[in-house]
């Protein structure tokens, strides 16, 4: 297994400490404590060599950078991953499960979604496309790297990172700026006539019969997958508001007015006891 070439160390060093962030911040809303994943260049000594218990996940991605990753996590790290992303504590002894596998490609998907963000900045668009795989990738690999998740040396969870040749030669690519063609000093834009003046409640009156959805909001609350699958016919999700609390109005995911609930002829109302003010 190869390490980080050294072609263009700070270009796969970058693009990796930005997964290792990604998987911080991600684990950190789900525990609600810091979690730190730190990047290690050259093999761990605890971490078991590949085997067939072994969970592989490739994430394939696609637009401004082309190429693919893959992870391999031994069966005490995918059970440690996954009790940590289903709120469980971890048990030395217990057993992998599929449902613990899919409990860690669910989080994978979830940080490759804010890594996707990342990446943004520093390549443009981009898509990362997560699949589980039954064993390790048919492409050779041109860089590895392992993240070790964890504080405490004996408890850390440890995964093996692999990158394709078509990534890594798409992170060493540099991008070079086009400038702008200069003006053409000869052609003159054609002068545009002012358009008449019109009467501004004419023109706003073409807008009033145009409907527009707006959304009550009686309250929020997060839940954990465990949470969520938990949930049956009859079950009670508190929310984080009182019953005295005004009621959101939402236009386009934007609080325009808040007020009380009532009834009218048997239909749910809203009275309006405060307008947002105009920004």
């Amino acid at each position: 297994m190869s390490s980080a070439p050294s072609a263009e160390p700070q270009a796969i060093a970058q693009y990796l400490q930005t997964w290792a962030d990604v998987f911080s911040q991600t684990l950190a809303e789900i525990t609600q404590s810091p979690l730190g994943c730190a990047v290690v260049s050259e093999a761990p000594a605890e971490i078991a060599a590949a085997g067939d218990s072994d969970l592989w996940i490739v994430a394939a991605t696609s637009g401004a950078l082309r190429g693919e990753v893959s992870f391999r996590l031994p069966a005490g790290s995918t059970l440690q991953l996954a009790k940590v992303f289903m709120g469980e504590m971890a048990a030395a002894a217990a057993e992998v499960t599929p449902e613990h596998r899919e409990a860690v490609l669910e989080l994978l998907r979830q940080v490759s979604g804010l890594a996707a963000t990342s990446f943004k900045t520093a390549y443009g668009e981009l898509q990362i496309h997560l699949e589980g795989a039954p064993a390790a990738p048919s492409w050779s690999s041109s860089a590895a790297a392992w993240f070790r998740i964890g504080d405490d040396p004996a408890a850390a969870i440890l995964i093996e990172i692999q990158l394709s040749a078509a990534l890594v030669a798409g992170l060493r690519t540099e991008r070079e700026e086009t400038p702008a063609p200069a003006p053409d000093p000869v052609a003159v834009p054609p002068k545009i006539a002012p358009l008449p003046p019109h009467d501004e409640k004419v023109n706003l009156d073409l807008l009033m019969n145009v409907e527009l959805a707006v959304t009550l909001r009686f309250g929020s609350r997060k839940l954990l997958l465990r949470e969520v699958l938990d949930l049956i016919p009859g079950s009670v999700v508190d929310l984080d508001r009182q019953v005295q609390d005004p009621v959101d109005m939402l236009l386009d995911g934007r609080v325009i007015a808040r007020g009380e609930v009532v009834v009218m002829e048997g239909n749910y109302g809203l009275r309006v006891t405060e307008v947002a003010p105009a920004s």
